[in-house]
């Protein structure tokens, strides 16, 4: 069989997922040592380019939108039942299983970034919207905010072993693509259509004008 390397994955997706994952970290260690404002800023960061990465799920290159990955539930339970055969890697984007774990991390890491919006520790921090909303809220949303990290950690754990699976059970790459953007393929598969990175500036724009709206609603009230 004939292979060649095909662009799969645009600087946008990359740059996304990468950043979330250095931005948790972040979040992590300033929570961590209680510096908040650096910790309220990293969950801006995450916010931005959560939005950021919906968006592109609409309208950006063919293998970053939902429409192209996302499978019935029975499809995924196909894909992970034949994970002891060796065959090649015919997915342009995420296969179906790896499909549902994006918006997995996506509904947890929205729910970790949301909920922080409604936090007050009582003292000194309280995120923007805490005003808003009861203390019955405040509370419920603080208690999520806490709980709901460990959840991610879960699956962020449950995404690293899958990966090193596919590699070991079916010699499938899925790193070196999210790395370097190509996976080698059967000659007969073409390369997808990437978005243009104006496209991406701009939904990138209007996500930090989203968040930076948010946090200005703290004024005044």
């Amino acid at each position: 069989m004939q292979f060649h390397y095909v662009k799969v994955w645009d600087g946008w997706v990359r740059m996304n997922h990468w950043l979330i994952l250095v931005l948790m970290l972040v979040s992590f260690g300033t929570a961590k040592s209680q510096k908040m404002d650096w910790h309220m800023l990293s969950g801006y960061a995450i916010l931005t380019l959560l939005i950021f990465r919906l968006l592109w799920g609409v309208f950006g290159s063919d293998t970053a939108r939902f429409a192209t990955f996302l499978a019935w539930p029975g499809a995924a339970w196909r894909q992970l039942a034949g994970l002891g055969r060796r065959e090649p890697d015919t997915e342009v984007s995420h296969n179906p299983a790896g499909g549902w774990m994006v918006v997995l991390l996506l509904a947890l890491l929205l729910t970790q970034a949301t909920t922080g919006l409604f936090t007050y520790d009582q003292v000194f921090t309280r995120g923007p919207l805490s005003r808003l909303v009861s203390e019955e809220w405040v509370d419920l949303a603080s208690t999520i905010h806490v709980k709901n990290f460990y959840w991610l950690l879960g699956v962020i754990a449950a995404h690293v072993v899958a990966v090193g699976v596919y590699f070991v059970t079916k010699s499938h790459d899925l790193l070196g693509p999210m790395i370097h953007g190509e996976k080698k393929l059967p000659a007969d598969i073409p390369a997808p259509r990437m978005a243009s990175p104006a496209r991406g500036l701009a939904l990138l724009a209007l996500s930090a004008a989203l968040v930076w709206g948010i946090t200005r609603m703290r004024i005044g009230l």
